[in-house]
């Protein structure tokens, strides 16, 4: 079996993903931007929103930095916002009237719970 090299995969990624760090400049500063609205972000929304969000930003950052009319990048992004809509539509079935999380704060040491996330400050790249 013929296995390619991490180069003959960097190099195939390029092509779709863009350049890797412009890639990340644009990545990082949407979740800069996102992350701005702090109270909303710490406050009401859940992991698997926060880590959604993420993940599209990711998804928008390979599709301005790399090749726009790539498929997987659009259906990634839907898949995400379907798996936090499902989510829901599952919670509210079972759900009580009060919110689903409790307020999210900021790590600035080791992880008592996993329930806990794990929270970087991500500074603006220019």
């Amino acid at each position: 079996m013929n296995n390619p090299t991490t180069e003959a995969i960097l190099e195939e990624r390029g092509k779709t993903h863009g350049k890797f760090s412009e890639h990340a400049r644009i990545t990082q500063n949407l979740k800069y931007i996102m992350q701005l609205e702090d109270d909303r972000w710490e406050n009401h929304l859940t992991n698997s929103q926060c880590e959604a969000l993420d993940m599209i930003a990711h998804k928008i950052g390979r599709i301005l930095a790399g090749n726009p009319n790539h498929e997987d990048h659009w259906d990634d992004i839907a898949g995400y916002a379907k798996l936090v809509a499902n989510e829901i539509r599952e919670n509210k079935k079972c759900a009580s009237p009060s919110p689903p999380t409790t307020p999210r704060p900021v790590s600035s040491g080791s992880l008592t719970s996993e329930d806990t996330p794990l929270r970087f400050t991500t500074p603006k790249v220019t």
